[in-house]
């Protein structure tokens, strides 16, 4: 059997991030996190870069620790209950509203634990798409008029699951020699060779691309090319301002569903036609076969029982931190992330044919 489209992985792991994105529910979160990483060490490969969510899921946890650290320093959101006072430093008029230092409150604290695990899990949920989808895969069914700048491409999806394969690489020829140091003297001593091997791989890739002719074109009218850049440049705003209006529970509703489907037409409209400016064949290209849409349309029900959750006024995805109170569970959100963990079922059913 052939894997998933990479595509469907990432669509999969989209829509756990929109649901993510729709609450701080400590329950729900850790519904997401659970499904995403469930999914990740169940499907993914062999590959190098399958590793990829564990390094995600400690970028999540620094996250967390860096949002409570800015919460204790600087304040936010204040209540009755007062843990401990640090020294509070005096500011300038001109930053009147700004303090550091003071009383922190269990309040305050607990709405910083909210906002750092909702980051945390769309942290994690790109990195579980990095461990399932194969980048290669995936840039091969980039249409053809993105071939300018697929060097770019390809260098922003395999930088992170490079960094998976150097960091195994380094660390496995530095216990070969007998150094052993682990915690953060081993993070001073591999950071460099890591990134520096990491990046030297992503760039040989983009070289040896280039050298098969990726970013050739064929000559075209000047206005053709206009209206093509036109009509990319203008569906590529479209889709960032409405995935920024999905995944932003305050921006109007215009700003949502209405300008995603904009940007998909005028994004379509300028790749179909940039893609006159090339023929090329592919070897064995990917196909959207029954089990890469139902992955796909796991990760669209989670996200979009969240975003209706949200719409019917469903209080429960944003729970109260003042006064302190335990979260409710959503019901109807988790059913719908509990969704995509079908993936797992299509594996098994694969394994068993």
């Amino acid at each position: 059997m052939r894997p998933p489209h990479s595509g469907a992985w990432w669509l999969w792991a989209l829509g756990l991030a929109v649901a993510a994105s729709r609450t701080t529910n400590p329950v729900l979160l850790a519904v997401i996190l659970a499904v995403a990483g469930f999914v990740a060490v169940h499907c993914r490969s062999n590959a190098p870069w399958s590793s990829a969510y564990g390094m995600f899921l400690k970028f999540g946890l620094l996250v967390i620790a860096i949002r409570l650290v800015f919460s204790i320093l600087v304040g936010g959101i204040t209540g009755p209950t007062v843990l401990f006072t640090l020294p509070e430093v005096p500011l300038p008029d001109w930053a009147k509203g700004i303090r550091l230092g003071g009383a922190v409150t269990a309040e305050g604290l607990l709405y910083a634990l909210y906002q750092g695990l909702q980051l945390a899990t769309l942290l994690c949920c790109v990195g579980a798409a990095n461990a399932l989808a194969d980048p290669r895969r995936l840039l091969k069914s980039v249409p053809a008029a993105l071939y300018e700048v697929s060097a770019a491409v390809v260098v922003a999806l395999t930088v992170a699951p490079q960094l998976a394969v150097s960091a195994r690489a380094v660390r496995r020829a530095r216990a070969l020699r007998g150094d052993a140091v682990r915690g953060r003297n081993a993070v001073r001593t591999l950071l460099v060779p890591v990134l520096e091997d990491a990046l030297d791989r992503s760039l040989h890739l983009a070289a040896a691309m280039d050298s098969r002719g990726y970013g050739r074109t064929a000559g075209l009218p000047k206005r053709t090319r206009v209206t093509t850049a036109v009509l990319v440049l203008g569906g590529l705003i479209g889709l960032c301002v409405g995935a920024y209006g999905l995944l932003d529970a305050q921006a109007p509703a215009f700003v949502g569903v209405p300008v995603l489907l904009v940007g998909v037409v005028l994004a379509g409209a300028g790749l179909v036609l940039g893609s006159r400016r090339l023929s090329r064949t592919r070897y064995r290209p990917d196909r959207w076969t029954v089990p890469s849409v139902l992955i796909a349309a796991s990760g669209a029900i989670a996200g979009a029982t969240a975003v209706l959750a949200e719409a019917f006024g469903d209080l429960s995805l944003i729970p109260s931190t003042v006064p302190l109170s335990a979260p409710e569970v959503p019901l109807v959100p988790v059913i719908g992330v509990l969704a995509a963990l079908l993936p797992v079922l299509l594996t098994r059913q694969e394994a068993r044919s």
